[in-house]
């Protein structure tokens, strides 16, 4: 079960998000969060990437 969230932020002219994804460790089996600031475009794919 993977929870995601994002949050907007805008800097100067460029708009940016960052969003924040639950994965679980392959190593210890606990669950980690892993977050990029990306284009807004690009949220999508990057949180259906396994």
């Amino acid at each position: 079960m993977a929870k995601k969230s994002v949050a907007t932020l805008q800097t100067s002219s460029k708009r940016l998000t960052k969003a924040i994804k639950m994965v679980k460790s392959p190593k210890s089996g606990a669950y980690v969060f892993v977050e990029s600031v990306m284009q807004p475009e690009l949220v999508n794919d990057w949180l259906n990437k396994k």
